[in-house]
């Protein structure tokens, strides 16, 4: 019998194909020749018909089809253990894209590609799906490694590390996919960040592009609770709905987490052949929930497994991920039955690659696909004993014992990358030098932000420097129908009148220097004519949030006015309270709830802010008269200051009824 010639045969005591039949070999070989793997099968059948340049021996190891990460966020390596523990909104807007607007870079993203490159190649991943910025730096670190990998270039809605605009982002996208799409390893894609972080409008242009080009679409869909939440008040659906009706799933999508999806939507997802990517280290870390893995199997949802990136995982194991992928079925439904490990093994191979619209060339081994295998020793003291009842044994082993440091060579392409645990690719020593010295400036910003609460603003919000100098004084009163109709002067002429009511919440810390940050929630009532006492159309409360930095301030008594020294940033609360409060992190926390008559005046030629003030929290039975005025310059602070003086006689204030400090400061301890 004639042989045929081919470059590599792989001899081992199992070959666990995760072909279309289940084959297992034991024992078993592979044959490659290029970057294509010609023949599986039994080892004695394999070494009769091929022969080798060279036959690996991997006796009591398994061969293994390379695994297939299918979410992550590789650059993001260089993030590991920045800020942990926080809620998903908190650690994305608070932390990662204040981080990543002052550093992330193209050599940012090589090397924090490469240092994950040689992470996954460690652990057996042969394939994974990216998401980030200067994905063209990715893809050529990616092409040094020698990994395969699906690339996409992010899209939002607000400036991003690479792009100013989203129109900037969608023609970087299509000049990336220009230049990467038919390499044999990469593949280029469409990568919107989610719904929440884009428009309508973005998510119809970046599904053209994607279709136009033929290259995937890539995004996050129902992450968190509070995302289908956000999507049902804002447009009446939840998110998949939303896209769905958008024309997102016309092309080849990936969509991660889907944590929060029902049976409609799971129907949409099976219906459309979307690739779904479970991700459960980074959503149980995240707190995001438990995702419907077994409800999306049975519809027919292609499912695969990813790590997500390093900031939220913090690892890119994909034998970590089986594992958990495999258990939490069992204890969130009661089930030990449910996703058995084979099944935990296919979302890691050929499923993984079904999800990402390459199963035609890799996840299993099969003769005509490309030659990305995995070599894992089963030889370590927590894979000993083996049993051989069945082909399901193997699995077991696989999915509930194997770690990534079991891994003991890597091909892909047919090109060893790591051969006995030796990375052949990357320079790991190189690569780990420079991540450390990234990760010792990143260190220092997030250190010196952190103990300031104006850095800490600045990063979150597009804060406005106010007046330097606020004049201020406050009074007791037992009602407001005196000073009210003392307004009405001809010396005193009333700009504009409204009423409000207003919920502040300040956040207190025991270092005076820091300041104090308020968050107010204040509804102006609408529909009153200028001097607030006719009414004009329907009326209505209209809610303003506002964020306000408060720095500590130096006080100066004037006659019967205080004037105040200190700055004072503003800027639009774009979050919850709940994210400041978690965010900005306070010693302590008080809440001031009043309505409010406000009246802007002038007197003299000079504007004041006059507030007639009814507290409900703290309760008060009186009222409060409020009169304030800002400005840059001391000399006009001393000479309001004066006029302040002449308005508390004009409308009848006692002086014994004078008080200083602000609400909060009344009944603090």
């Amino acid at each position: 019998m004639t042989t045929q010639q081919v470059g590599i045969i792989l001899r081992g005591d199992v070959v666990v194909t995760m072909n279309s039949n289940g084959d297992v070999f034991s024992p078993g070989a592979v044959a490659i020749q290029g970057s294509s793997i010609v023949a599986v099968g039994p080892e004695e059948a394999i070494v009769a018909e091929y022969a080798a340049a060279e036959i690996v021996d991997c006796e009591g190891h398994a061969i293994i089809p390379g695994l297939v990460n299918g979410h992550t966020h590789v650059p993001m390596s260089l993030f590991r253990g920045l800020a942990d523990d926080l809620r998903l909104d908190v650690w994305l807007l608070g932390y990662m894209m204040p981080v990543e607007r002052e550093f992330v870079r193209p050599d940012f993203c090589r090397i924090g590609t490469l240092l994950s490159a040689a992470e996954m190649i460690r652990s057996g991943t042969t394939c994974f799906n990216d998401m980030y910025y200067f994905e063209d730096s990715v893809a050529e670190a990616v092409d040094q490694a020698g990994l395969r990998a699906i690339l996409g270039q992010t899209i939002v809605k607000f400036p991003s590390p690479d792009a100013q605009s989203y129109e900037d982002s969608i023609a970087y996208c299509r000049t990336f996919i220009g230049r990467w799409r038919g390499h044999p390893r990469i593949t280029p894609s469409v990568a919107p960040h989610a719904p929440y972080t884009c428009t309508a409008q973005i998510l119809r242009d970046a599904s053209a592009l994607a279709v136009e080009c033929d290259v995937p679409l890539h995004i996050h869909l129902s992450e968190t609770a509070l995302e289908v939440e956000d999507s049902k008040r804002d447009q009446g659906m939840p998110p998949v709905q939303w896209v769905e009706q958008l024309g997102l799933f016309e092309g080849k999508v990936i969509a991660a987490h889907c944590v929060h999806v029902d049976d409609t939507e799971i129907g949409l997802l099976a219906r459309h052949k979307v690739g779904v990517s479970h991700n459960p280290t980074s959503n149980l870390k995240l707190a995001s929930g438990f995702a419907p893995v077994i409800k999306m199997r049975h519809a027919g949802v292609a499912l695969g497994i990813g790590t997500d990136g390093c900031a939220s995982n913090n690892d890119q194991d994909m034998f970590e991920e089986m594992r958990l992928a495999a258990l939490l079925p069992k204890a969130t439904q009661g089930d030990p039955t449910l996703l058995p490990a084979r099944d935990a093994f296919a979302m890691a191979t050929i499923d993984g690659a079904r999800a990402l619209h390459l199963d035609n060339l890799t996840g299993s081994l099969e003769p005509g696909k490309r030659a990305d295998v995995v070599v894992v020793n089963l030889e370590s003291p927590h894979l000993t004993p083996r049993f051989a009842l069945g082909t399901h044994n193997i699995y077991s082993h696989l999915v509930y014992s194997a770690k990534g440091s079991d891994v003991r060579d890597v091909l892909v392409d047919g090109r060893c990358l790591m051969r006995d645990r030796n990375l052949l690719t990357i320079n790991v020593a190189e690569v780990m030098g420079q991540a450390r010295e990234l990760a010792r400036q990143i260190n220092d910003f997030i250190d010196i932000r952190e103990h300031s609460l104006l850095n800490k603003l600045i990063a979150l919000e597009s804060p406005e420097w106010g007046e330097t100098f606020e004049i201020q004084v406050k009074a007791r009163l037992p009602g407001t129908a005196g000073v009210e109709a003392r307004l009405n002067t001809p010396t005193i002429e009333i700009v504009r009148a409204t009423v409000r009511e207003q919920y502040d919440t300040y956040f207190l810390f025991r270092q005076p220097e820091m300041g104090s940050i308020r968050y107010r929630e204040d509804e102006v009532l609408q529909g009153q004519s200028a001097e607030g006492t006719q009414q004009t159309g329907v009326l209505q409360y209209v809610p303003e949030y506002t964020l306000t930095l408060i720095g500590p301030q130096r006080e100066r008594e004037y006659e019967r006015s205080v004037i105040l020294s200190r700055s004072r940033f503003t800027a639009k609360a774009t979050h919850s309270l709940r994210f400041y409060r978690e965010y900005f992190q306070p010693d302590t926390e008080h809440e001031v709830v009043k309505w409010r008559r406000r009246f802007r005046i002038l007197y003299k030629g000079e504007e004041f802010a006059v507030n007639l003030d009814r507290l409900s929290k703290p309760a008060y039975d009186g009222a409060f008269l409020e009169i304030k005025s800002r400005t840059w310059s001391q000399a006009d602070a001393m000479k309001k200051a004066a006029l302040v003086g002449e308005l508390l006689e004009l409308l009848g204030i006692p002086v014994e009824t004078i008080v200083k400090g602000e609400y909060v400061t009344f009944w603090l301890p």
